[in-house]
């Protein structure tokens, strides 16, 4: 599978890629702070949700590890890593205030940054995804050799 014509680092692909990269990483790293603080307003909507207390470290430090690997050069798999991790926090935010019956309003949020970090997943510029065949010739997909 090759870029090819329509994923070429243009202009727009990598300003839409480094402004939706910029709020994700700024999301996670204020966001992972503010947890770790415990601070309003994420620490009383996390425990108003019913979670416990300890949740807010557990995912203060995951916020703050995910914001500084797609932050830093390099690092693909760790990257791809980190974008699942933001999704799965984003996405569970949502079902979180579906199951405690939150309004509309209250999705607005999680799933907006759930967007924007797809979207800065999507426009990646190519050193900065895994390569096309990680696994190389004479290795099957399950890594044992032929």
């Amino acid at each position: 599978m090759s870029l090819g014509p329509a994923l070429a680092p243009t202009r727009y692909r990598l300003v839409l890629y480094w402004v939706t990269t910029a709020v994700v990483v700024a999301e996670c790293l204020v966001g992972g702070a503010y947890d770790l603080l415990r601070l309003e307003p994420f620490f009383p909507l996390l425990t108003q949700l019913g979670y416990p207390a300890y949740v807010a470290t557990i995912l203060g430090t995951a916020k703050v590890l995910a914001g500084l690997a797609v932050a830093a050069p390099r690092l693909p798999r760790l990257k791809e890593w980190a974008y699942a991790g933001i999704l799965i926090n984003m996405l569970g935010a949502a079902a979180s205030y579906l199951a405690t019956g939150g309004g509309v309003v209250d999705y607005i949020p999680p799933l907006s940054f759930a967007a924007l970090a797809l979207t800065s997943w999507a426009f990646r510029p190519p050193a900065r995804r895994l390569p096309d065949n990680p696994v190389g010739p004479d290795q099957q997909a399950c890594g044992h050799r032929s």
